[in-house]
């Protein structure tokens, strides 16, 4: 039975990583604080992970660990440095001591978010945030220290956990009317469905950088209204810009205005599809 290692198993993804897989493998499952069969585990400090990599010998890692909080990168860029950068630079070291696979989770935002067409795993990066930085040097760490890695970068990725959709039913029980911004565009992603398509890479050796999101685009005052509309709540989306946003909230960091990633090296290497954007975020709210 292969040995997986999640590091953030308490998170989206790391969650529904262990649902995905159920019995098939055994788990060793960490984040930053203890629980039930839930190792503390800090990415962010070398010694600590290569002596808990090195007992452990797990066949894969799976780092959903990050900084994901936008606004508080930029806040605190060296603690985003720290576990975006220096954690995936630490799990590779001990990846490759041991002989196992990383899988290590990324983002849109390494890029600069001014494209005009669905970007590939082949485009050029330029990230405008502390977190796109800070997470880009992370994937750099990974391809120089790792021996058999995957990078896999997602967009507007919610499950179970504080997400964009939680957020917008939480806030339509008190609110007749949102304002939502309506010139940022991307491809809400499923956490089941990436975890269905990490499933998928995870046996084989068909390493290198991966777009996972699902399929088809929006933009995020749209993604609200079919959230909405597939509860059957009643209520108004009023959509505005990034300008007027940025208005309402000074201080929060610069996002992509085009987050649409292109699943090319899927169709190129192994032609697995992952779902339209309506149908699983449809899976997520009504099954």
């Amino acid at each position: 039975m292969r040995k997986i290692l999640v590091t953030g198993c308490n998170g989206q993804l790391g969650r529904a990583i262990q649902n995905e897989y159920g019995d098939e493998v055994e788990f060793i499952l960490t984040d930053v604080v203890e629980g039930a069969n839930i190792s503390p585990l800090n990415i962010m400090d070398l010694d600590e992970v290569l002596s808990f990599v090195e007992a452990k010998k797990p066949d894969v890692i799976i780092n959903c660990a990050a900084a994901t909080n936008v606004d508080g990168c930029e806040k605190d860029w060296d603690f985003a440095y720290k576990l975006n950068a220096l954690g995936p630079r630490n799990l590779a070291i001990a990846a490759t001591k041991v002989g196992a696979k990383l899988i290590h989770v990324s983002t849109d935002y390494v890029f600069p978010g001014n494209a005009s067409k669905p970007i590939t795993e082949f485009d050029e990066p330029g990230p405008i945030s502390a977190y796109g930085k800070t997470k880009y040097e992370g994937e750099k760490f990974v391809q120089q220290f790792a021996d058999k890695w995957f990078i896999v970068r997602t967009a507007w990725l919610y499950g179970d956990g504080k997400n964009f959709v939680k957020t917008m039913l939480s806030l339509a029980e008190n609110h007749d009317e949102l304002s939502v911004v309506c010139d940022q565009l991307g491809s809400p992603t499923s956490a089941v469905e990436l975890a269905r398509m990490i499933h998928h890479l995870e046996p084989t050796d068909n390493y290198g950088i991966f777009h996972g999101t699902c399929e088809g685009d929006t933009n995020w005052a749209d993604f609200a209204a079919e959230i909405f509309k597939l509860k059957g709540i009643d209520v108004k989306v009023n959509h505005v810009t990034s300008e007027e946003y940025k208005k309402m909230n000074p201080a929060s960091a610069d996002r992509p205005h085009y987050s649409i990633l292109d699943n090319y090296m899927l169709r190129l290497t192994s032609g697995y599809k992952m779902a339209d954007w309506k149908d699983a975020l449809k899976e997520y709210l009504c099954n």
